[in-house]
């Protein structure tokens, strides 16, 4: 580390100067940060020297990362730490024999290289930010720590029944454990068994269910050991009946919209400003759910969602031309897969895990994403599971949906841009046949505006004809079978280097709801119109009105 630091591998020797380098903001990508980077795809070296007291209670050290894209190589006072793949999920590496008192240094290379075994792959619709995007951290746990927890409100039976479960980090038996939520008056004591785990119920009368209209969350304390930890969390149930999505018990229409985790004029997103401002756009427009697009976003935008009432649908970037042969590929995808879950399992929001988008149905990713869709379930049986499918035009003039993941996923969800890919005759009389007695979910839908231009219906890329495409497609919806929810496509405008046109895209993605500078398009208006009617209440209402 410092001046004249050496990395070598079998292509080259490299000397750099770290203390005569530029610098960066963390977390943060680098393209929006140096104008010279702005396309830049390949690897940056990181470095930081940081003071540090070790514990003398035996506690042991973690560094812990947020996200690092699309690839992470890290070192410390001189010595490989780790590797991690995945640019959207978080990881962490065990220091404690490594960190040190007094001056420490750690150094990452990043590298946003696009491949084809990749996930996700060389082709997709966003941009390829490079960097640790999401937060840096060093933390102390006792020397046998809860690796992982959860808490979950059963499905059916008695109301108020929490099924408890936790995982140390080392197999020890007979470790105390204690579980209470002060507010319901709960509380358990037990001790774990010989693999370090123990699983209980506990019962709360008058438990509050988190929802959309009423997110109330509560403060669980647990320890095992000398191990304590506090967190606020919500109870509910999700689960579906034939063509229907119920929360609580009680079916529900996903009022959504999807979503890119970039802040304004791109860039990913790192302050809760730019976290609050997306929430605050999709509750203007009557949402209740958003899809977290295309890979898992930080942190802090699931759990302000759930604070805010906004249901999520979270999915690994499992995207278009994936290499469904390579056995990498896939064990990428499932360690994404569990990383995300990982995470996120407690909220009381995220109530679907999507294991793909976009995908063309073949014998070896019809395997590769039935492996997944069932290790999803084998790690969370408490939510759903789905994926973005295509459509399917029959030569009868009707539209379908012909995957067979379809036995694999809960909810039926699928992309169609009537009116802007594809051009039927008649949006709002298409005729739909769905044949999956389960909910259904449009995951996209839309097409592209660019702010302030104005036009006929018929003049692409005016605000007009936006509005044109998404009154056709809101007559259209109540005319598919199962119809749960609807998501379009997009909040905010978005960079992509896929969309060059001059003067229109200038490499954006045109299709958001709103501008980079906020305003608002006209098919807002018709989104929020729409997601108001009261006959959203239950499908019951939906096909009398």
């Amino acid at each position: 580390f410092g001046r004249n630091a050496r990395v070598k591998n079998k292509f080259q020797l490299l000397e750099y100067d770290f203390n005569a380098a530029d610098t960066l903001k963390v977390p943060g990508d680098w393209n929006t940060q140096k104008k010279e980077l702005l396309w830049y795809e390949g690897t940056l070296w990181y470095a930081r020297q940081f003071e540090f007291k070790k514990p003398l209670n035996g506690e042991r050290v973690f560094v812990k990362f947020g996200a690092v894209s699309l690839k992470a190589d890290v070192y410390m006072n001189g010595k490989k730490i780790g590797r991690h793949v995945g640019g959207f999920t978080p990881f962490e590496f065990e220091v404690t024999d490594i960190v040190k008192d007094g001056l420490n240094n750690i150094v990452v290379r990043a590298n946003n290289t696009r491949e084809k075994s990749g996930i996700p792959t060389k082709g997709f619709d966003w941009w390829n930010y490079g960097g640790i995007i999401r937060s840096v951290e060093l933390e102390s746990r006792s020397s046998n720590y809860i690796a992982s927890w959860r808490a979950d409100l059963k499905k059916g039976g008695d109301d108020g029944v929490i099924d408890v479960s936790l995982k140390l980090d080392k197999a020890v038996a007979d470790i105390p454990v204690k579980f209470s939520v002060p507010e319901l008056g709960v509380g358990f004591s037990g001790k774990t068994s010989g693999d370090g785990t123990l699983a209980f119920t506990v019962k709360a009368r008058e438990l509050q269910r988190w929802s959309p209209e009423s997110p109330k969350l509560y403060k669980v304390e647990l320890s095992a050991g000398e191990d304590k930890l506090t967190e606020e969390i919500g109870f509910r149930t999700i689960e579906t009946r034939g063509g229907g999505i119920l929360l609580n018990g009680e079916e529900i229409f996903l009022k959504g919209v999807c979503i890119h985790d970039e802040a304004p004029g791109g860039g990913r997103v790192t302050t809760r400003e730019e976290v609050l401002e997306d929430i605050s756009r999709a509750k203007s427009l009557g949402c209740n759910f958003v899809r977290l697009a295309h890979y898992p976003h930080i942190e802090m935008m699931v759990k302000e969602c759930e604070k805010a009432g906004l249901l999520v649908w979270s999915e690994i970037p499992l995207y278009w031309m994936i290499d469904w042969n390579n056995s990498a590929t896939y064990a990428s995808a499932e360690s994404q897969l569990k990383e995300m879950i990982g995470r996120d399992v407690r909220r009381a929001n995220v109530i679907i895990w999507s294991i793909a988008n976009e995908t063309v149905p073949s014998k070896k990713r019809n395997e590769f994403l039935k492996r997944l869709a069932q290790k999803a379930r084998s790690l969370d049986s408490t939510r759903l599971i789905s994926m973005a499918m295509e459509v399917t035009y029959l030569e009868d003039g009707t539209y379908t949906i012909k995957d067979e993941l379809n036995t694999e996923v809960d909810i039926i969800a699928f992309n169609e841009y009537f009116g802007w890919y594809v051009q039927p005759k008649d949006i709002p009389n298409a005729l739909w046949r769905i044949p999956f007695d389960k909910p259904v979910i449009i995951s996209e839908f839309g097409g592209g505006a660019v702010a302030g231009r104005h036009g006929g219906v018929k003049d692409r890329w005016s605000e007009e004809m936006q509005k044109d495409i998404y009154e056709k497609n809101v007559k259209m919806f109540g005319g598919i079978k199962n119809l749960s929810g609807t998501c379009p496509w997009i909040l905010n405008d978005f960079r992509s280097p896929r969309r060059p046109l001059a003067g229109v895209q200038d490499g954006y993605n045109r299709k958001g709801l709103f501008a980079p500078d906020g305003s608002e398009k006209l098919a807002a208006g018709v989104m929020r119109e729409y997601y108001l009617r009261e006959y959203f209440k239950t499908k019951r209402e939906r096909l009398d009105r």
